[in-house]
C-alpha cells in the first residue's frame, strides 16, 4: 500500500531515523536497501520480507509500477522531509528496509561450479564490487571468512547494484576447516597472489581440467592472503603486471581471475 506522509512525527517513519547506524539495524535483524535500482531488483527477487520502502516523490513516479506491486508499506514525502528523517542525502530518494535472511550453510554452495572466497576485506565498497563482479562471471557463491564485510550493509548493497542480494554467500565459521570441506566436496583450492614465485594466471588457465571446480581466493590488498591459506592452496596464481605498480585492487584481480577462467571454461555458475 502507497501512503504519502506529511509529518516527521508519522509513527511509521520511526525504523528509518536508524538507516545510518549498522549497529541498530543489525540488532534488530534488518538490512537497508538504498536507491532506485537495488530496490526494484530487491522487489523483483521476491526472496526477501521487505518490511518498508521510503521514497522521494522522483522515486515514487520512476518506481510506480513495482513499488505498487510491493507487499510491504510504501510511504512516500518530499526531499526534505526525507532528509530530516534519515539524517542525510540517501542515493536516488529510495530506501527499503528488509528482514536480514538467517545465515547460509556452507552446503548452499556445494552446487556451484565456482565459488569466489574473500579473506579479510573490509572495505563495503570492495566487498559491493566483489558480488557484482561475482555475478558478471556467473559465480555460484561467495564464501566469506569472519573479518570480511557484510555483503548486506547498505553501501556494499549499492556498490553491487543488488548482486549481494541474488549471489549466495555463507560466511565460514572456522577459514582453514571451511577451506578443507570445499576441497572434499571435489573443488581446487586457487590463490590469487602478488608474490613472483606464483603461476602465472594464463598458464594454469590453459593447463586447468575445465571438469574440476574451483574455489579462488582473494585477501585485502594490505597483506594478501594469508600464509596458511596460501600454503593449504592446491595453486597460488598471479596476474603479472609492471614491476612498478604494487598490486591490482582486489576487485580489478578477481575480474581478471575470473574471466580467464570463464573464457576457458566456458561457463560458470551452477553445475548441470
Amino acid at each position: 500500500m502507497i501512503a504519502w506522509v506529511a509529518s516527521t512525527d508519522d509513527p511509521r517513519l520511526d525504523a528509518f531515523r536508524h538507516v545510518a547506524d549498522p549497529v541498530w539495524i543489525r540488532q534488530h535483524d534488518l538490512f537497508v536497501a538504498e536507491g532506485r535500482l537495488v530496490v526494484e531488483r530487491l522487489l523483483a527477487l521476491d526472496r526477501y520480507e521487505v518490511q518498508a520502502i521510503l521514497v522521494n516523490r522522483a522515486a515514487h513516479d520512476a518506481l510506480f509500477e513495482p513499488l505498487s506491486s510491493a507487499a510491504a508499506d510504501v510511504l512516500v514525502c518530499d526531499e526534505p522531509t526525507l532528509a530530516s528523517i534519515t539524517g542525510y542525502n540517501f542515493h536516488r530518494g529510495c530506501l527499503a528496509l528488509v528482514a536480514r535472511p538467517a545465515p547460509r550453510p556452507l552446503e548452499d554452495l556445494a552446487a556451484a561450479r565456482h565459488v569466489l572466497g574473500v579473506e579479510n576485506v573490509v572495505n563495503p565498497d570492495n566487498i559491493g564490487g566483489l558480488f557484482r563482479t561475482a555475478a558478471a562471471f556467473g559465480v555460484g557463491g561467495v564464501l566469506l571468512n569472519g573479518t570480511s564485510a557484510d555483503p548486506l550493509y547498505r553501501k556494499a548493497v549499492r556498490t553491487s547494484m543488488g548482486a549481494s542480494l541474488r549471489v549466495p554467500f555463507a560466511r565460514a565459521g572456522t577459514w582453514p576447516a571451511a577451506l578443507d570441506w570445499f576441497r572434499d566436496q571435489g573443488f581446487a583450492i586457487v590463490a590469487l597472489t602478488p608474490s613472483p614465485d606464483a603461476e602465472p594466471l594464463r598458464a594454469f588457465a590453459a593447463r586447468h581440467d575445465a571438469e574440476r571446480r574451483l574455489l579462488v581466493l582473494v585477501g585485502s590488498e594490505g597483506t594478501g592472503l594469508e600464509p596458511g591459506s596460501l600454503a593449504s592452496a592446491d595453486a597460488r596464481v598471479r596476474i603479472p603486471i609492471e614491476n612498478s605498480v604494487d598490486s591490482l585492487n582486489v576487485v580489478v584481480a578477481a575480474a581478471i581471475a575470473l574471466e580467464q577462467l570463464n573464457t576457458v571454461n566456458g561457463s560458470t555458475g551452477q553445475r548441470r
